[in-house]
């Protein structure tokens, strides 16, 4: 196993920030490895989500423009990840962990009778062997697992798990032959539905709230008013979940979301283990507690000690002031 294998999901041009975070941890993989980093981009809008890659730390990019990836149900996108593989010789495939995602990387297993690791939030290499870190049974464990060398590897990247920087000096783009192959299902109709909130995994800014919050109505009246203001989203801890505040959808840990913003801002959170899991990959991460010794403090960048509910008003109002 020495190159590695990043499939790009994309659609019309526009692709996840977990493209971004699998491209530069490929890079550190593939120098460990010895060998190449290799994006595939696939369908209609490939060309475009191509230079918006082409300027992170990979070898090169090979690019599919074909309608049967929209037309069909998964099947072409498994053929050409599946050509790219044996044409590189045994690989490691970083796949997101997403519903599409996770449904290659099953079929990937099985054309490529590969080994797999799933939700995987750290990854290394050495001596040709790649380990992957991914929590369990909702985080009560924490699984290590060796992709050997020699053979063919899949993990899928659990969004949000890994920081991106760019600085790659112009990617390889390598237009690849469209197939003329016919695959079973074909896609009728494409419906989506989103509830209109930004993602956790792609908001630039999240504002996690705690136990501190003391129920529902501050996530609602208080913290969401100054993600609005930062343009980002509302995230919790799992104590604010548990309690029935927030749903389970907006919880960050070890048992909810990673995520890996440029900014952080923790209120009312205590900062347990099982929560910095989940956002400590975060660029500046502050924490607004009216206890000083809270464990959040440890890791945090800034902490500013009072009262949540006199602050973050006050901040809400700075940040919307700023920006007229």
């Amino acid at each position: 196993m020495n190159n590695v294998i990043v499939y790009v999901e994309q659609k019309n041009g526009t692709t996840r920030k977990v493209t971004f975070e699998m491209l530069c941890e490929a890079r550190k993989i593939a120098d460990v490895l010895g060998g190449r980093a290799v994006a595939v981009v696939l369908g209609s809008g490939a060309a475009q989500v191509a230079e918006q890659i082409e300027g992170y730390p990979i070898d090169a990019i090979q690019i599919v423009e074909d309608p049967a990836v929209e037309k069909f149900l998964l099947d072409p996108i498994v053929h050409y990840v599946e050509l790219a593989a044996k044409n590189l010789g045994p690989s490691l495939i970083l796949v997101p962990n997403t519903l599409s995602g996770r449904d290659l990387a099953g079929r990937l297993v099985a054309r490529l009778n590969a080994g797999i690791a799933a939700d995987v939030t750290e990854i290394s290499a050495a001596n040709g062997r790649v380990e992957c870190v991914s929590p369990k049974l909702g985080g009560a464990l924490v699984t290590h697992c060796v992709l050997r060398a020699g053979d063919y590897g899949i993990a899928t990247i659990r969004p949000g798990a890994f920081t991106v920087a760019p600085g790659g000096s112009g990617a390889q783009i390598d237009r690849l032959e469209a197939s003329n192959a016919a695959y079973p299902l074909t896609i009728e109709r494409d419906v989506e539905e989103g509830s209109g909130e930004m993602a956790l995994e792609e908001a630039p800014v999240v504002i996690a709230g705690g136990r501190g919050m003391g129920g529902a109505e501050p996530f609602t009246a208080m913290l969401k008013p100054l993600a609005d203001a930062f343009g980002g989203a509302v995230g919790a801890s799992r104590a604010a979940a548990d309690a029935g505040w927030v749903s389970y959808s907006l919880q960050i840990g070890q048992t909810g979301k990673t995520v890996s913003p440029p900014l952080y801002i923790a209120v009312g959170i205590s900062g347990a283990i099982q929560h910095k899991v989940g956002m400590r990959a975060s660029g500046t991460i502050v924490a607004i507690n009216k206890d000083a010794s809270a464990p959040i403090a440890e890791f945090a960048d800034l902490t500013v000690v009072g009262d949540a509910f006199a602050i973050v008003p006050e901040l809400t109002k700075l940040v919307t002031a700023a920006k007229q």
